[in-house]
């Protein structure tokens, strides 16, 4: 059997580490345009401050280890187009620019994801920069040394989480969003005025409901950046404005949602029997609303891929889908969500209720307890819980991998005042915030 995998990033080295393992008789070929796999790019921003003094360790495979399990690797390899009658893959080899043709009995897509670049004037421009894999990551840490003035394009993860790096570095930070706050796809308004209150105290310049109207600059590089209500001087631009779907390859072969996420069954098999997909390539089951979703997060790459190789062969076990749980720690807060929060849901047109509570962490007793901000959110009717977010300058965010678990199984509401949650002063109080969340919720 001819397995042809193309792409290694999270779902792609998942993938195949997983198939070496359980076909053994199995021919597998990867082709990756990079000359590396596996860049954990959730890590960039770390790289960037130099909290990640080996960058080696944001790898969690080498070309290397993946030949020794007997996978054949086609580095900086470049597939051009797919015959999905044939099963034929032509590609080109970067480095030679011969090309190669090669068939397959089944097909594996884990083409991941690119940074969304928007048609804005000037974007061209010397030092405006993407942020995404690792020879960027280089970039950026080489461009910024010689930069005064550093500018973030787009408020989500690694947008907030460049700002921090760059302010550490002692750079005037500014941060450009087209919405009216930062991280609004993840945390509703409440928890986003504390961190955008935290980023001004520190300095940083927050233009919100703004958009890039253009770049100005000359052959040496952006010198300004014009917004919807201003102008920006700047030496560096980081365009953080999103992900999109690398799938141009399949389009028109296999279901598509409608910004090109390949859509899978629950076994990661396409509207192609041949073809299966995992990771930022594709959607995934959502199931706070049961529909798929695009949700480009590490954590769904790797278990996609994991049941890709499970399920090449037949179904044998099914994906369970997903919450889009998430975190993130930014200066002294951490923070975490999971399914929808009341932005997301009105989006979707999706009607929950939500309680919030504000406790502390742990008994006053004790000689510090912190203050925990936690928002659950429910369906009005059947009071089954679809969100949740936290935030507390204390790391309580594993509670929200509890409640992504709730969202999964079915839990109510009023169920979670009652989930039996220990006791110990050094970590929690007797009645466990959660607890203390689903009795709100009910009176």
């Amino acid at each position: 059997m001819k397995i042809a995998v193309i792409g290694s990033t999270h779902a792609g080295t998942a993938a195949v580490s997983n198939m070496a393992t359980l076909y053994p008789e199995a021919q597998i070929t990867v082709y990756e345009r990079n000359d590396n796999v596996s860049f954990l790019s959730c890590g960039l921003a770390l790289y960037v401050r130099g909290v990640v003094d080996d960058p080696q360790g944001l790898f969690y495979s080498s070309p290397e280890q993946l030949q020794q399990l007997g996978i054949t690797m086609k580095m900086q390899h470049d597939v051009r187009n797919i015959d999905t009658t044939n099963h034929l893959i032509k590609a080109t080899n970067l480095v030679t620019g011969d090309d190669v043709v090669d068939s397959y009995d089944k097909l594996v897509m884990t083409t991941g994801s690119w940074p969304v670049t928007p048609p804005i004037e000037g974007i061209h421009l010397d030092n405006i920069l993407l942020a995404k894999n690792y020879n960027q990551a280089n970039t950026i840490i080489e461009k910024a040394q010689n930069a005064e003035h550093v500018t973030v394009v787009g408020a989500g993860y690694i947008g907030v989480e460049l700002v921090e790096a760059f302010e550490k570095s002692g750079k005037k930070v500014s941060l450009i969003d087209g919405a009216d706050r930062i991280l609004n796809k993840y945390l509703d308004k409440e928890f986003t005025d504390q961190v955008e209150d935290d980023f001004r105290n520190r300095g940083i310049d927050l233009l919100l409901n703004e958009t890039v109207q253009r770049f100005e600059g000359t052959k040496k590089g952006v010198e300004a950046v014009v917004t919807t209500h201003g102008r920006v001087e700047t030496d560096l631009v980081i365009m953080c404005v999103g992900f999109r779907p690398n799938t141009e390859l399949l389009k028109g072969k296999v279901d598509m949602l409608e910004n090109g996420a390949i859509k899978v069954n629950e076994y990661m098999q396409t509207s192609d029997p041949a073809i299966f997909a995992a990771g930022d390539s594709c959607a995934v089951k959502y199931n706070p609303t049961g529909e798929h979703a695009y949700i480009p997060l590490a954590t769904n790459a790797v278990r996609m891929g994991t049941l890709v190789a499970r399920n090449l062969m037949g179904p044998i076990m099914r994906n369970v889908g997903t919450q889009g749980t998430s975190g993130l720690h930014i200066y002294d807060l951490n923070m975490a969500s999971t399914g929808l929060n009341e932005t997301s849901a009105q989006l979707l047109g999706v009607h929950v209720k939500s309680i919030t509570i504000n406790e502390k962490h742990r008994p006053e007793f004790m000689p510090t307890s912190e203050n925990v901000q936690l928002k659950v959110s429910f369906h009005p009717d059947t009071r089954k819980i679809l969100g949740a977010q936290v935030l507390s300058k204390v790391d309580v965010t594993q509670s929200i991998n509890t409640l992504s678990v709730c969202i999964q199984s079915g839990m109510t509401v009023d169920e979670l005042g009652f989930v039996d949650f220990f006791f110990q002063p050094h970590f929690n109080q007797p009645w466990n915030f959660l607890n203390k969340a689903g009795l709100a919720a009910a009176q």
